[in-house]
């Protein structure tokens, strides 16, 4: 739910943005993410206090989550200035889960579960189905917000680096807190070192967030809202779950901008993209239903000496049974 709420408060950077339209792709990333990473460690400096040792200990790990953080907010948003909102958020969060799976496969050694591969496949059909309805749309509008050619590709590139980036940063913040870091610890290390990153690029491109106070105020928005309160909640939720259940949960986010740019923007979403809406739905019912017990059959242990079978899964003359395996989550082969 942490996760959920998060990818909801996400959701809305899209149409904060329209609020602010002379301000460039990368002053909006340095700002949400630069000043939202530092509130995170300001506010988090107790936490961060009790466990400098582990952190100290693991900073190799920190500082790829802080480089990371960095890079995804000025790919991620270039990415959708060039190849239009639609594609860039699409290749953005959309390829964020694979690369997830892919991180934990080859350091973790975890095995995906049939369940996610499942919810998975419907979320990226949906957030495809979005795409194609959004591009649609921009299509019939004139090609408004819609890149084209050597742009075009160059965001799909850029879009590609965000959703790298963004399985990085959680599956480091997510090893950290497993390894016995507080949550609030590890996000405020890593974000407030990503933020620090993120300073000179504010600098040197935040101008035109001064400008008005229309853009000072979505700025602000922008740190405090999405990136401060919903990376505490995307935090939290890592505490519990893993990085590629945590990235493919947030394929929520597309679905819910889309929705906010039809009831706040104005704009109209064909029937294929409520579909796509539908299926990512589906998508958080399938990863976030909770999982029946599986019930086996006992098998009955012949004993030597004629006395009557026993289930094999009883402890026989004080013997301890086998210990529970936690549905739902593959061990690491």
């Amino acid at each position: 739910m942490c996760v959920l709420a998060a990818s909801v408060l996400w959701g809305t950077t899209g149409t904060a943005a329209t609020f602010a339209p002379a301000v460039g792709p990368l002053a909006i990333g340095a700002v949400a993410m630069g000043l939202g990473g530092l509130l995170q460690a300001v506010t988090a400096a107790r936490p961060i206090a009790r466990d400098r040792a582990a952190l100290r200990a693991r900073r190799g790990l920190v500082l790829l989550g802080a480089v990371a953080v960095a890079a995804y907010p000025l790919a991620f948003y270039t990415s959708m200035r060039l190849a239009g909102v639609a594609v860039g958020t699409v290749v953005s969060i959309g390829s964020a889960p694979p690369a997830a799976a892919l991180v934990e496969r080859l350091v973790d050694r975890r095995r995906l579960t049939a369940r996610w591969s499942a919810g998975a496949g419907l979320g990226l059909l949906g957030v495809v189905l979005l795409c194609v309805a959004e591009a649609a749309r921009a299509h019939q509008g004139a090609g408004a917000g819609s890149g084209s050619g050597a742009a075009t590709v160059l965001g799909v590139g850029l879009g590609l680096v965000a959703g790298v980036t963004y399985a990085v940063y959680s599956w480091a913040a997510h090893r950290l807190i497993s390894g016995g870091t507080a949550s609030r610890a590890a996000m405020g290390a890593v974000f407030g070192l990503g933020g620090l990153l993120l300073l000179p690029v504010l600098v040197v491109t935040g101008a035109p967030l001064l400008a008005s106070w229309s853009h000072a105020a979505v700025g602000a928005y922008m740190a405090l809202v999405p990136m401060f309160a919903g990376y505490v909640l995307f935090g939290r939720g890592l505490a519990r779950v893993t990085a590629t259940t945590a990235t493919t949960l947030s394929l929520l986010e597309p679905a819910v901008a889309a929705v906010l740019a039809v009831v706040v923007v104005g704009e109209r979403l064909p029937a294929l993209g409520w579909a796509g809406v539908a299926l990512v739905v589906g998508c958080l019912a399938v990863l976030t239903a909770p999982a029946r017990p599986v019930r086996r059959p006992a098998r009955a242990v012949r004993p030597s000496c004629g006395a009557p079978p026993v289930p094999s899964g009883r402890p026989v003359n004080g013997d301890v049974g086998p210990a529970p395996v936690a549905l739902g989550r593959e061990p690491p082969e």
